[in-house]
């Protein structure tokens, strides 16, 4: 055979040849598409959890930023709050310490106000004598006690001078005894004591030079009426008792 032949065969030949080859290679081309396929969509799920993953590391870091910020206003807050309160403690222990101070001062004071309260009772015109007394001694049992506080000390020996110093501008009548007899007391702020007995048979006063009651039924009606003014039984009026005139030094 020519050699022109010998092309032409072959030529023919892998003519022959190519569609075989071509056809057992189209699912081989097919199965590496698919497998391409779903290595890109399982590439692409990755991608896509790093990003998921990436955005909630930057919400988490936004929340951690966030509290911070909060963590560093409290912190300033719980820091001035402690100074606030150091400078309070430092004001109560000065505070305490003139407290202290006061107290050493003025135990004494109330202590000399007690005894001067006991001692005026004991020489002024003796009306409510017992109970006046009386209010004193409490008083005095009061101040050893702990469990009173000094300032309560203080207001209540405050209050016992104030009622003292009320009788010396009101009238009071009241019934009491006196000697053997009961009477009724009439008294005109601190100027007068009277007494009366309930039928008005006799009538008196205590005379503060003699320190002692004395009888003196001239001013009888004078006493009566003011009995009836203190007891709110009938209007104010003049009244006519004796009255001492203050001693002269």
């Amino acid at each position: 055979m020519k050699p022109y032949g010998k092309r032409r065969a072959a030529v023919l030949l892998a003519a022959l040849l190519a569609p075989a080859a071509y056809a057992a290679s189209i699912p081989d081309v097919i199965k590496a598409g698919e497998g391409f396929m779903v290595a890109q969509a399982e590439s692409q799920k990755r991608v896509d959890a790093l990003a998921e993953q990436g955005r909630d590391l930057s919400n988490d870091y936004r929340t951690t930023l966030r509290e911070s910020e909060g963590l560093k206003l409290y912190l300033q807050q719980l820091r001035a709050q402690l100074k606030s309160q150091e400078e309070e403690m430092a004001v109560i222990r000065q505070e305490s310490s003139e407290l202290d101070r006061t107290n050493i001062e003025i135990l004494p004071l109330m202590q000399r106000m007690l005894a001067s309260m006991e001692q005026f009772v004991q020489l002024d015109v003796p009306f409510l004598k017992e109970e006046r007394a009386a209010r004193v001694a409490r008083l005095n049992e009061m101040m050893p006690r702990a469990d009173v506080t000094v300032s309560e000390k203080y207001r209540r020996i405050v209050e016992a001078y104030q009622i003292e110093m009320e009788y010396g501008r009101t009238i009071e009548a009241y019934r009491g005894k006196l000697a053997d007899k009961e009477v009724d007391f009439l008294r005109v702020g601190r100027v007068g004591l009277f007494y009366q007995t309930p039928d008005g048979a006799d009538t008196g006063y205590w005379d503060r030079e003699k320190k002692d009651w004395v009888a003196d039924g001239g001013y009888a009606e004078g006493v009566t009426e003011g009995l009836k003014v203190a007891k709110k039984q009938t209007s104010p009026n003049l009244l006519i008792v004796p009255v001492q005139a203050a001693a002269s030094k």
